[in-house]
């Protein structure tokens, strides 16, 4: 089912190995995509993807994300080709913003929409095969930028994005899109709006971008204090992050975000709340965060986990990333949505999560 992806090692594993075992499942079950976030730990997304390509047949591999600025144009093109080739065609590239007090201490130059437009090309051109002779762009200068010996690919470039600007930008220059998680299905409407926009703007087709919402998909046969964890400690772990964004594209109350900042054990947190708050801590912040908040997700028996699936794909979503499990906790999610899957949604899904089958 080349419409539902999922995020392999989802959330803080410190355990890549454990990969091997959820392709495998995800194959098994008919899962169609697997996306691979990156932390500056153990989770390097080149690695990471290379082993997800190696012990799979059939999964849709992307990077969902990676950030231009920390490898050299070559490199990351040549981990494209690389992916690209292992994969049989399967791979997607996609990058995304990042955050910028973390590279304020790596050092390394926040990213913009202008580097970001002017990666893309270079990336495009080198796949082809062209050199590129004194690059001189937002990305930097470079004398020469190219890919040894004979290559000519076209491989999708993926964005995730939050905000609208960023998403019309998405639509103008990429291929495939992936949102957010805690997206309501009233933003999730306005952003895949927001991306058919911007790829009208620039003279494309607005269909012709493929949008992947990711819902959070917690079941209730998940043990009680790991659905804690991967619903309340997920959803506060972006609050402490980027909570003003996610609470303006969401439309929610200010307030509450700003009260869920000033309690004195949110304040005084060390680290990321899924991470590493214990079961105490956990419940004390369950009662900071609306329910209405926490419902931009997919929760309780499996058919209605399904069903949340098939809204998404009602406010406009091509693809869902069931976000948050692994995919042995899918599975009875994934076979309640079986005999419910759309038609139509189904016909146009290809198995690259950049591309449609047509």
């Amino acid at each position: 089912m080349d419409e539902l992806g999922f995020y392999t090692l989802a959330g803080h594993s410190a355990k890549p190995r454990d990969l091997v075992g959820e392709v495998q499942d995800a194959e098994r079950i008919g899962l169609g995509s697997a996306f691979v976030s990156e932390r500056f730990n153990t989770k390097d997304a080149a690695v990471l993807s290379g082993a997800v390509g190696a012990v799979s047949e059939s999964l849709g591999v992307a990077t969902a994300a990676t950030n231009h600025n920390t490898r050299h144009p070559m490199v990351t093109a040549t981990m494209a080709m690389t992916m690209h080739r292992l994969t049989e065609g399967r791979f997607a590239l996609g990058l995304g913003r990042g955050i910028n007090p973390l590279f304020d201490v790596m050092g390394v130059p926040r990213v913009t929409m202008a580097q970001l437009e002017d990666f893309i090309d270079v990336m495009r051109r080198m796949w082809r095969g062209e050199m590129i002779f004194g690059h001189d762009g937002p990305i930097g200068s470079y004398p020469m930028l190219f890919l040894m010996g004979e290559v000519d690919a076209e491989i999708p470039i993926l964005l995730t994005a939050l905000g609208l600007r960023t998403l019309e930008f998405a639509g103008r220059v990429a291929d495939a899109v992936v949102l957010h998680t805690f997206f309501t299905d009233e933003t999730l409407a306005r952003s895949v709006a927001a991306v058919r926009r911007g790829a009208e703007q620039a003279g494309r087709d607005p269909a012709s971008v493929r949008v992947w919402s990711v819902l959070a998909t917690i079941g209730d046969h998940i043990p009680d204090d790991l659905r804690l964890r991967k619903t309340v400690g997920r959803l506060a772990s972006y609050l402490q992050g980027y909570g003003d964004l996610l609470v303006e594209v969401n439309d929610w109350d200010p307030a509450v975000l700003e009260r869920f900042r000033q309690d004195e054990m949110v304040s005084t947190f060390a680290g990321a709340i899924d991470a590493d708050a214990d079961a105490d801590q956990l419940a004390h912040i369950a009662t900071l965060i609306p329910d209405e908040w926490l419902a931009a997700s997919a929760q309780g028996p499996p058919a209605v986990c399904a069903a949340r699936v098939l809204d998404q794909f009602s406010a406009g979503a091509d693809g869902v990333i069931l976000h948050g499990a692994t995919p042995a906790e899918l599975e009875p999610v994934v076979e309640a949505y079986r005999p419910v899957r759309p038609a139509a949604v189904a016909a146009r899904a290809a198995a690259n999560p950049g591309w449609f089958t047509s």
